[in-house]
């Protein structure tokens, strides 16, 4: 008899969102696609091997080739059982055109020699700076399929969320629900060892992007499975509440009205939307005003350098150390220990200070981890 405390599998089941036997008790499983699915798929996917290959040659320094991924459908159990015990997922959810589940799983040992490679770190730690590492790769490998699947689709809407990435058991992996498409890479990190690299599609989400492919049109069912809401659905039931709320009309003036309209198609007229407005909504302003108040530590650094103990134990007053940045190089000005601008120092009123002279973009914060 249980004496009620969890198992280690049971607390990752439930971080997973999934029961212990890999179910859940809040989504519907949707069917796998066919095989003309599956082939419009990899045929995608194989158009964007030399991309991405070129992309992760260039950001780790290495020559980094990706072979052709083996796409399936298959199911949670069926999956988990291909992984280490330790994994990186990383999740890059569709929020846009295809809306609904993406993400990838990385074996913590591949995740550590991409890491490596790019921080020139041969004793890398899974930490929060490795993570956000591995979170730019894949930003990149995401970026280059978007644009890819924007031109073939012609959808113009196609957006990502930007990559989380986690190291965690394989046991609370976040996968979808019921079968999915999955597409499974062999990549070579020139360190003569086979790497591995899931890429993991919701069914609703591989469906959608695979009729687009093949020119048809999106399937009216599977995206309700992401908790998307059918704005047609939604739209028809605010026109028929309306309706019951009109007053004052007879229902064979209504009826007439109607008749009217669809006997007369000159009355149709195009729909005005209003322009798209790029900035943050209300709500999600109110949140961004929580954390205001929260304080970071900012610090500018002049310059570093590395010197062997017995010179630092030598050290004395008047001591010269020479740093790695030449006379009026811009310093380095991080926030909690991560670069994110340059600047010029400036005196002001007998205190240093520092001008702000440039933002330093993602990409240039992942190779100045080196």
């Amino acid at each position: 008899m249980s004496d009620g405390a969890l198992s280690q599998d049971e607390i990752d089941a439930l971080l997973a969102g999934v029961d212990s036997a890999g179910g859940t008790a809040t989504a519907t499983a949707v069917p796998a696609g066919s095989e003309e699915d599956l082939r419009s798929f990899r045929s995608f996917l194989s158009g964007n091997i030399g991309a991405g290959s070129s992309n992760l040659s260039m950001m780790t320094g290495a020559q980094v080739t990706l072979q052709e991924p083996q796409v399936q459908y298959t199911s949670r159990d069926s999956l988990l059982e291909q992984f280490p015990d330790m994994v990186t997922a990383v999740k890059a959810d569709f929020s846009s055109g295809f809306p609904g589940e993406h993400l990838f799983i990385l074996p913590e040992e591949t995740s550590k020699a991409i890491a490596s490679l790019m921080t020139k770190d041969e004793n890398i730690e899974m930490d929060e700076m490795a993570m956000a590492v591995i979170g730019e790769v894949i930003s990149q490998f995401v970026g280059t399929q978007i644009t890819d699947l924007t031109k073939k689709t012609n959808n113009q809407s196609i957006e990502a969320i930007p990559p989380e990435a986690a190291n965690i058991k394989k046991a609370a992996a976040a996968l979808p629900v019921g079968e999915f498409l999955t597409a499974s890479y062999i990549m070579d990190l020139a360190d003569g060892k086979s790497h591995r690299i899931w890429e993991i599609y919701g069914a609703a989400v591989a469906a959608d992007i695979s009729r687009a492919l093949s020119g048809k049109s999106p399937a009216a069912g599977p995206a309700m499975q992401s908790g998307a809401i059918n704005t047609a659905a939604m739209q028809g039931m605010a026109g028929m509440g309306a309706m019951q709320g009109m007053t004052g009309m007879g229902s064979a003036q209504g009826m007439a009205g109607m008749g009217g309209v669809m006997g007369n198609p000159s009355n149709v007229q195009s729909v005005q939307f209003p322009n798209l407005n790029p900035h943050a909504m209300p709500q999600e302003a109110g949140n961004i005003n929580l954390l205001m108040d929260v304080f970071m530590e900012m610090t500018v650094e002049l310059g570093r350098t590395r010197k062997l103990i017995k010179e630092i134990l030598s050290m004395g007053e008047g001591t010269i150390i020479e740093l790695d940045k030449l006379a009026g190089e811009p310093v380095d000005i991080l926030v909690n220990q991560k670069l994110i601008a340059k600047g010029e120092v400036v005196v002001i009123d007998e205190n240093f200070g520092v001008r702000v002279t440039e933002i330093v973009s993602p990409m240039e914060r992942v190779n100045d981890f080196s």
